[in-house]
Parts: C-alpha cells; sequence; structure tokens
C-alpha cells in the first residue's frame, strides 16, 4: 500500500475516521467482517406469479417451502412422532390459532408448555446458526430479545446450565407469557429461515388478495420484485391510463374476484354496474359470464350483472386502447384497433381480407362511423373511474411499494432476474426495441431504460410530453409485441370474446420462448448483462410450466429456471400442479413443486402442510458463505478500506480521535 494511494483516497479515509477513530475500533470491525464473511450464505427465496394467491403465498413464507418441516424432521426424528412434529410445524406456522385449539384441548398446559418451548429453541438455535449474533439479535421482538437470546445460546445437556435454563421457562410459564413467548419464537423461526425474498412478478390478478400479499411484504425484513405485466398493468391504472384502468376491471370481473377492487382499494363500481344494467340489460353476454373459482358459486342475476359490466368495460377498453394505437403509430400496432375490422351489417370480423364469423355483434355504444369514440356516457364513466383509481390512497402506496423495492430485472449473486423474457431476433442475438423518440436499446439498456421511463410517468419534474408517452407506454408493456413482459405477436383477448374460430386465438410467442432451451443464447443474455461466474443462471417466471405433460422447469443444461407453476387456481387444470418456488441455500439450488393449497384453516386444525416435492437442482462443491456472494464483494471492499485507514493511523498520515 503507497503513500500516494492513501493521499488519494484522504478525504474517504477521514470520513470513514469518524465512524472508526481509532486503531481498536477499526480492527474489532476487519475481524468482525472477516468472520461474518466465514458464515454460510443466508437462503434466499424466489416466488413468481403469485397472482393474488395470498393464502397460499403465506403459508410458503410460514413453512419456508417445506424448509422448516424438515429441519424439524432432522432435529427430532428418532425422538418423537410424527403427528408430534406435524403439530410442532403448524405451530411454527400459525402461532395464535394453533394455541388456541391446543388450549381448548391440552389437559396439562403448564406440561405442554415444557416441552414445547425446549422443541422450538431448538429450532430457532438451528435456523439461527448461520448468522452472527448481532444479526439475529436485530431480529428479535424487543420484548424477549434477551431471554431468546439466552436460551438460544445455552444447552440443557450442560449439566451446569440445565437448572438455569429450567428456571428461565419455568419463570416465563409462571408469569402468564408463555403463550406471547412462543408466538414470538415461531415468528423468529419464520424470519430468519428466509434471508432474502426475490418475487419475480405478478402479485395482481385472477386471486383475491393481491393487497394482502402486498401488506404482508409491508411488513417483510428483506425482499424485492422484478415487475411483471399484470404488476405493470395495475401500476398503469395507478398512474391514470384509462386502457389499463379498463383492463383491470375487465379482469377483476372475469374471475368475479372484486375485493381487492371494492374492498381493498375503495374503488365505487356502481356508476359502471348502473351504465352496463341501462346498455345492456337485454343482452345476456353470454361471453362474458364470469369465471369462478375456488368453488364459488354466484347467483344467477348477479352473474349476469357481471357479465354485463364485464362487457361494458370490455368495449371500452377496446377503445381506449385503439386511441393509444393511433396516437402512437410508432409502435406499430395499429392492426389491433379491433373494433375497426368489424363489418356490423353482417357480423363479420375482417383481417387481411379473411372473414369470420362472429359469436355476437351487439355493441349499442359504438358507431360505426366512427368506432373508437366513447359515447358521452362512457366519457362520464371513465372520469369517474379514472378519479378513482388516482385517488386511492392504499392503492398509490402500494404501487409506490412496488416501485421502491422493484425493477424490470435484477442480479444478485450471480442471478438475472426478470419476470418475461428478454427480446431477442430469430437467431438468438439481441434485438433492438424503439423506447422514446428514435432511441433504440437491447438487453441491460432496454430493461435499465424502460424501468427509469416507469418511473417518470410518476415523476411531476418529468417533462409534460415524456410523461405522457410514459402513461401511455404502460399499455405497450401490457400487450407490446416487443415488450419483455410480454414478448408475443397479440394479445387474442377480443378474438376470444367474439369469434369462433380458435385460430384467431394463437398468440405467437417470440424468439426468446423458442430459444431459452439454448445454452448458448442464454449465455449470451447472460454475458450481454454482465453476469459472470461458473455458476450463472436466469430465473424467470409469467409462462405456466405444464408439469402434468412432462415439461422440465430447468432449461438450457441448467443455464435457466422457469419458476411459474401456476400459483393461480386459474391455472391448476392446465399445469397439473400449484406453483413451483426455487431455495438457494449454502448448499445449492433446490426446487420445490407444490401441490394445490387447500386452506390456512385445514392447515391449522388438521395439520395439513402442502405437499411439496423438492428436487435437487444444483448442488455446489463446497459449502457457499457469505464470502461467495455479493455480500462477500461487499464486505471484503469495507476490509480493503478498513485497512488502508489502519495503515493511515499507524503511519502518522490520520490521527486517531477520542483516544483516553
Amino acid at each position: 500500500m503507497s503513500k500516494t494511494t492513501i493521499h488519494r483516497d484522504m478525504h474517504y479515509l477521514e470520513l470513514l475516521s469518524t465512524s472508526f477513530p481509532t486503531i481498536a475500533s477499526a480492527a474489532t470491525e476487519i475481524i468482525n467482517l472477516e468472520a461474518i464473511m466465514n458464515l454460510p450464505k443466508g437462503t434466499e427465496h424466489f416466488l413468481a406469479d403469485l397472482h393474488g394467491e395470498s393464502q397460499a403465498f403465506q403459508h410458503v413464507l410460514k413453512n419456508a417451502s417445506g424448509n422448516i418441516r424438515r429441519k424439524v424432521s432432522e432435529l427430532f426424528r428418532g425422538d418423537i412422532r410424527e403427528s408430534e412434529r406435524r403439530e410442532l410445524c403448524t405451530l411454527i406456522y400459525y402461532p395464535e390459532e394453533k394455541l388456541e385449539l391446543i388450549k381448548a384441548s391440552e389437559e396439562d398446559m403448564d406440561d405442554w408448555y415444557h416441552i414445547t418451548i425446549h422443541r422450538l429453541v431448538s429450532v430457532c438455535r438451528d435456523v439461527s446458526s448461520k448468522y452472527t449474533r448481532s444479526k439475529v439479535r436485530k431480529s428479535l421482538p424487543e420484548e424477549f430479545a434477551y431471554i431468546i437470546e439466552e436460551l438460544l445460546h445455552e444447552r440443557t445437556d450442560d449439566i451446569d446450565k440445565a437448572a438455569y435454563v429450567n428456571v428461565i421457562v419455568d419463570t416465563i410459564i409462571s408469569t402468564g407469557r408463555a403463550d406471547d413467548f412462543i408466538v414470538a419464537v415461531c415468528n423468529v423461526i419464520q424470519r430468519l429461515s428466509i434471508d432474502q425474498l426475490h418475487i419475480l412478478g405478478d402479485i395482481f390478478d385472477r386471486g383475491p388478495g393481491a393487497h394482502i400479499i402486498l401488506d404482508t411484504l409491508r411488513q417483510y425484513h428483506s425482499w424485492d420484485i422484478q415487475w411483471g405485466n399484470h404488476d405493470m398493468l395495475w401500476m398503469g391504472a395507478a398512474a391514470g391510463n384509462n386502457a389499463c384502468i379498463c383492463n383491470v376491471l375487465r379482469l377483476s370481473l372475469r374471475y368475479a374476484n372484486l375485493t381487492t377492487i371494492e374492498e381493498a382499494y375503495g374503488i365505487n363500481l356502481v356508476p359502471l354496474a348502473t351504465f352496463a344494467m341501462e346498455i345492456y340489460g337485454d343482452d345476456p353476454c353470454e361471453e362474458f359470464m364470469p369465471n369462478l373459482l375456488r368453488g364459488d358459486t354466484m347467483e344467477e342475476k348477479y352473474q349476469r350483472l357481471t357479465a354485463q359490466m364485464h362487457k361494458a368495460i370490455s368495449v371500452i377498453q377496446f377503445k381506449k386502447e385503439a386511441q393509444i394505437f393511433h396516437r402512437r403509430p410508432e409502435w406499430k400496432m395499429e392492426d389491433r384497433c379491433v373494433l375497426e375490422h368489424i363489418d356490423y351489417k353482417r357480423g363479420v370480423y375482417i383481417v387481411d381480407g379473411k372473414e369470420y364469423e362472429m359469436r355476437s355483434c351487439h355493441f349499442p355504444t359504438v358507431d360505426p362511423e366512427h368506432p373508437n369514440e366513447l359515447t358521452p356516457e362512457e366519457y362520464q364513466l371513465m372520469e369517474r373511474l379514472h378519479h378513482s383509481f388516482r385517488v386511492s390512497e392504499k392503492l398509490q402506496k402500494h404501487i409506490k411499494m412496488l416501485l421502491s423495492h422493484g425493477c424490470m430485472y435484477s442480479i444478485c449473486n450471480q442471478n438475472l432476474l426478470y419476470h418475461a423474457s428478454v427480446p431477442l431476433n430469430p437467431d438468438g442475438t439481441l434485438k433492438e426495441v424503439e423506447l422514446y423518440k428514435g432511441e433504440f436499446y437491447t438487453g441491460k439498456e432496454l430493461m435499465h431504460n424502460i424501468g427509469m421511463m416507469v418511473r417518470s410517468a410518476y415523476n411531476t419534474d418529468t417533462e409534460k410530453e415524456q410523461r405522457q408517452y410514459a402513461r401511455d407506454y404502460f399499455l405497450y408493456l401490457w400487450c407490446g409485441k416487443d415488450s419483455p413482459l410480454f414478448d408475443k405477436s397479440k394479445m387474442a383477448t377480443f378474438e376470444r370474446y367474439f369469434l369462433s374460430d380458435k385460430e384467431t386465438f394463437k398468440e405467437e410467442k417470440g424468439a426468446y420462448f423458442q430459444l431459452r432451451d439454448n445454452e448458448e443464447v442464454c449465455d449470451r443474455i447472460l454475458d450481454a448483462f454482465g453476469v459472470t461466474g461458473n455458476n450463472r443462471h436466469i430465473i424467470n417466471g409469467h409462462v405456466p410450466v405444464h408439469a402434468s405433460k412432462g415439461e422440465n422447469p430447468i432449461k438450457a443444461n441448467g443455464k435457466l429456471m422457469v419458476i411459474d407453476g401456476g400459483f393461480s387456481e386459474a391455472y391448476h387444470k392446465e399445469t397439473g400442479i400449484a406453483g413451483y418456488t426455487l431455495v438457494y441455500h449454502s448448499r445449492g439450488f433446490q426446487l420445490v413443486q407444490h401441490e394445490p393449497f387447500m386452506s390456512a384453516r385445514d392447515a391449522i386444525e388438521r395439520g395439513i402442510d402442502i405437499k411439496s416435492t423438492t428436487q435437487l437442482v444444483e448442488l455446489s462443491a463446497h459449502r457457499m458463505l457469505v464470502a461467495d456472494t455479493d455480500k462477500g464483494v461487499e464486505l471484503r471492499s469495507q476490509v480493503e478500506d478498513l485497512r488502508e485507514l489502519l495503515y493511515a493511523y499507524r503511519h502518522g498520515i490520520l490521527t486517531e480521535k477520542n483516544k483516553v
């Protein structure tokens, strides 16, 4: 280390010396950081395409994709029965609810408390073993921090300490704090079982609990999200894109899922219902009947009203989309101005000179001469819906969360994360995509600049024209041919509603989906994003893996992992499973395939966990340490800086402060 280097960095070292004012403090921090780097890496958890399935999402977080159950089995196999292990797991997942059931049936609660607290402390000790005492301490609830820390670091097999530990447990019980203590320890176990949560997009739509997922994440210790197309739709709606608002409402009505819209975000749908009944009162709206999930039932009159609302907002959607497509001809999407392709007298849809018979052709609000113009009533309705989305405080808070925790892509520990695709040419090279006013980007630059554009739609400092373009662009991200979140030839929404010929339903996937099993192509993408290392991967979701048909989620010789197995119930028949989660711990990758989650009540009352199958994807040659991660790179840099500070102190370049 030369004096030249020291003098060049003097300003930084002076700043660093305010935090470490003495040789002793700097040396202590170096020792601490070196020790941290030799701990096992924390467990990363990857989930994708949650689609509002809040109960399944919360359960997977609680059981850490079966990791807690595995640890309980390893700790107590041969010591306690399988049924007791299952009861202990359920208690860890749902402590408050399970305690109520146990107290209603258990005759000797003091004895049960003694046994259970010791078992929970054993599990907590195991899951905390890969963290520093400092990190564990920060995870502990303040009221029990000292007690839990004492129990974690004392063992009953030490004769000298057994009485000490037992007195602590006895006192917890005798002071009436056993329930609170158990809840606290269970929450710590859940917290320490997952170090970092990655969500690869699509929190919204289909299921009823997107807002619950976001409320859960608001309290979660460490998470990030790579935006999905459905997230982008809601972000566009919150930003005031009326075509996105229509799409959001259409999907909610399609799945009879109005809980998120009305109860969570306070969007008033009475004006839409009133309009729909008036305009479509005599229309059977058969194509728009809701798709009921979860065994839901709905009275016929409400089904019919939902279908009428569904059709009303769909027609407005087609109009609002066409207005944007004409306003943005550079997108080359004017062929998707679907209402312009209808011969209203003959009831046929005409594309490229070919005619397709329509299942129905009742459009009372469409002027064939000006098909994309809203009627005065539709205009007024959209004004009210627009206002509701813009002033929904909870929706705006949730979107801010997505902005603060999210982006289009992320690189973490040699893994490239994104929701759907990277646009490619047919030969596998990165495709140039125009973003704004003749600016073309590929790969990493494309993703980065899309993220910047998304944020500019919410930034009041953005120039007015660019901000309007950014708001419009949410629609392109939802359904544009070269959108990294869509990457298909078209979105055949209109065709599925109105045409009988299923050939028109086809949405040709982009080159990425044709080539993603090619290892060379995946390496090219990883190179373009600057992902290095021998064990680098692409991880994404978006397209459900058809496990029932034998499709493998591991592609390109292990370079790419697709973890959308269909969390949403709407996909269960199609995929044969209920989602994948990916776990990356110190020994490698594990892919966990889940069967459908029944309910939290079943889990609590009957001890029924999600049935999961774990597949070892990649086993590391050695147990990975913090030093092997991105955090390790950061810590090594800090150590180097601190060593420079030590040099400066010891050679008189800087003077120690606060020396006694």
